[in-house]
């Protein structure tokens, strides 16, 4: 036990103590906070803080999603364009110029793929029904190769999934091609076959009009003008299973946009409308995407994917990717129920991003943001929407779904890791079939006559 009196000088030494540390060390202090300029600052308090709250700006973790994953675009007109506004001459300075400086007219160019955070995209092919189809298509697809070839330290075509990851962590594009229509391969597996040699690796049904493979979700009328459809296969014809087998069996992604109800119900496993249960055909063997799709439960149009069908979608383990397309973004019936042999009217007043991010949250409540992608559509929409008006936006689309309540990890797989896993999947089952002797389907060719008599 201490004395009271040794107690009291320890107390009175440590108070000497603590005045002349402060004495010394306060002045050295004020002297400190003197040079730190706050002219630029709103108070001391953001001083302070002005590292962590940086950090958790939507804008900073919007970078840091797009920096983790590639954003992948499901579905991108640019071969279009290039066709309707250059004639696909890519190598003259009227093109190159723009292209490179982000004024190239359209919404994609080099430079507003940069400043987008593009991760990469899936580059259509495409041609209306059916005029010229093959012609066109192989067109598009040279034009694709050529802008490839002469850019070749900025965009690369994976083979695979594991190839798009590379690419994405080299910097460059992922750049894979897709084929907008099975009315594009001229009833042949040996086109199909080149298209995939060529790097296609995603192959949409059909596009709008009906084809010997499956049915269409809507057809160009005669006065020009789209409708919807009536049923001609009621889902996937004979050989419409045929070509998704061998859709499977090459590893190309099977995309039901652009189909009919019937169609992708039978492609999800849900059988032909008229199928009996002897002939009910398992569909897909890898997991479909809707490229550039949205929620019919939003927009009642034929395009858009019903609530049976996603539920479908969630057993595949596919993707719904949400696309910009305005007609698919905002409809209604003005009579409040549908009208046999018209479209709904679109709502210009709901053209937003908001309203976008409505559709992958729709559908993500309903059967999980693992089945949710990005499908924009960019130059082959009739116009943009406000806010979205080109690839330089990607990040202000992140950036409203976090404000919605998405999570960071969730918008990772929305951008990109969804696609990725299909992706993977669908190389999986391809080497799967393969490995277990699964052959080329051929073409039946009539019998030529012999040339030697």
């Amino acid at each position: 036990m201490n004395s009271p009196k040794k107690t009291s000088q320890s107390k009175r030494g440590n108070t000497l103590i603590l005045k002349f540390a402060l004495g010394v060390t306060l002045p050295l202090l004020l002297c400190l906070l003197w040079t730190i300029d706050f002219s630029n600052l709103q108070s001391f308090s953001e001083y302070l803080g002005a590292s962590s709250i940086q950090g958790n700006t939507t804008e900073a973790r919007v970078a840091k999603i797009l920096g983790k994953v590639p954003l992948i675009d499901g579905h991108n007109d640019l071969a279009y364009f290039i066709r309707w506004a250059h004639s696909n001459r890519v190598n003259l300075e009227n093109f190159t110029r723009p292209f490179e400086e982000g004024t190239l007219g359209g919404e994609v160019d080099i430079y507003r793929l940069r400043q987008g955070r593009s991760g990469g995209a899936f580059w259509s092919a495409f041609s209306d029904c059916p005029t010229e189809a093959l012609a066109t298509t192989e067109a598009a697809i040279d034009v694709i190769h050529r802008i490839h070839a002469r850019y070749a330290d900025t965009f690369e075509r994976p083979n695979n999934s594991s190839d798009a990851l590379n690419i994405f962590q080299s910097g460059r594009f992922i750049s894979p091609l897709a084929v907008e229509g099975l009315h594009l391969i001229g009833d042949s597996y040996t086109k199909l076959r080149s298209y995939h040699s060529s790097g296609v690796r995603l192959m949409t049904l059909t596009h709008n009009c009906h084809n010997s493979y499956a049915d269409s979700a809507q057809v160009q009328l005669p006065d020009g003008t789209l409708g919807p459809s009536q049923p001609h296969w009621r889902g996937v014809s004979e050989a419409g299973r045929g070509i998704v087998r061998e859709i499977n069996r090459l590893g190309i992604i099977v995309d039901l946009s652009h189909t009919s109800a019937d169609t992708m119900r039978a492609v999800l496993g849900g059988g032909n409308r008229d199928d009996h249960a002897s002939e009910h055909w398992e569909g897909s063997l890898s997991p479909p995407v809707f490229s550039h799709s949205n929620a019919f439960g939003l927009c009642p149009h034929p395009r858009n994917i019903p609530d049976d069908v996603l539920h479908l979608l969630k057993k595949r383990d596919g993707v719904a990717m949400i696309t910009f397309s305005p007609d698919f973004v905002s409809c209604e019936w003005p009579t409040g129920h549908p009208i046999e042999g018209k479209l709904p009217q679109r709502v210009d007043a709901n053209l937003t991003i908001p309203q976008v991010v409505r559709h992958m949250r729709y559908i993500g409540d309903m059967i999980g943001y693992d089945h949710v992608g990005i499908g924009s559509d960019f130059d082959g929409v009739p116009f943009v929407l406000e806010g979205l008006e080109d690839v330089s936006k990607y990040p202000s689309l992140i950036a409203e779904m976090l404000r919605q309540g998405i999570s960071d990890e969730v918008a990772k797989k929305i951008v990109g890791g969804n696609l990725l896993r299909v992706w993977k999947k669908t190389d999986e089952v391809a080497a799967q079939m393969q490995a277990e002797g699964v052959m080329p389907a051929e073409d039946s060719l009539p019998r030529l006559d012999d040339p030697w008599k």
